[in-house]
This record gives structure tokens, sequence and C-alpha cells, in this order.
């Protein structure tokens, strides 16, 4: 059965390949874009994740929030990292995001995080 965090995962991947076959040149560029843009550079794939994370919470994007902290486990960021990002961006963006990251995002932790 599928958590509630893989199933958003599931829905947005769905929808983007929808788009995709109505305006593939609007999502191939959108997709070269967002890639490179996250590709290692002077920062790390890992802080671009964290970075995005922080982003998409202060911007209320739960497919967003669930696809950048499943990012930033995949770059190897710890929970503390995630967490200290959640709580910068929660800084500047308000009790919402903090809202979204007590809940949202420890769930991806609990779900994504590799098991050792």
């Amino acid at each position: 059965m599928q958590t509630s965090t893989e199933q958003a995962l599931r829905h947005y991947k769905q929808g983007l390949g929808t788009f995709t076959q109505k305006l593939p040149q609007v999502a191939q560029a959108f997709n070269a874009f967002t890639e490179a843009c996250f590709d290692e550079g002077t920062l790390s794939k890992k802080d671009k994740q964290l970075i995005a994370l922080g982003i998409s919470l202060a911007q209320q994007d739960e497919y967003c929030t669930i696809y950048h902290t499943k990012g930033c486990l995949d770059q190897g960021a710890t929970e503390q990292e995630i967490l200290e990002a959640c709580a910068v961006a929660a800084a500047l963006a308000g009790g919402a995001t903090m809202s979204q990251a007590v809940t949202i995002v420890q769930e991806c932790i609990n779900e994504f995080r590799p098991i050792h």
C-alpha cells in the first residue's frame, strides 16, 4: 500500500506526463532548465535541494515540499540538515511554513529516510 507522500509523488509525475504529452516542447525546455539548475556546481546538489525545500515550504507547495524532501534525502542530507533548512524557511515565512515542516516534511523523512 502506498503512503500519502508516495501517492502525491505519483500524482505529480502522472500530471507532468500528461502535460508533457500536450506541450512537449515546453515540458522539455522546462525540464532541461530545471535539471541544469540542480546540477552540481559551486553549490552541491544537496545544498540546492535544501534551498528548494525551503522555498517550497515558504510557497506552501505541498508537492514540491514532498519532492524536495525526498531530494534532500537522496542527496545525503541528514534529518538535522533538513530540519535546519525548514527552520530558516519558517523564520522568514512564518507559522504556516513551520506547520508544513513539522507535518509533511517529518512524514517524508520517516517514509523516505534510508534505513541503515
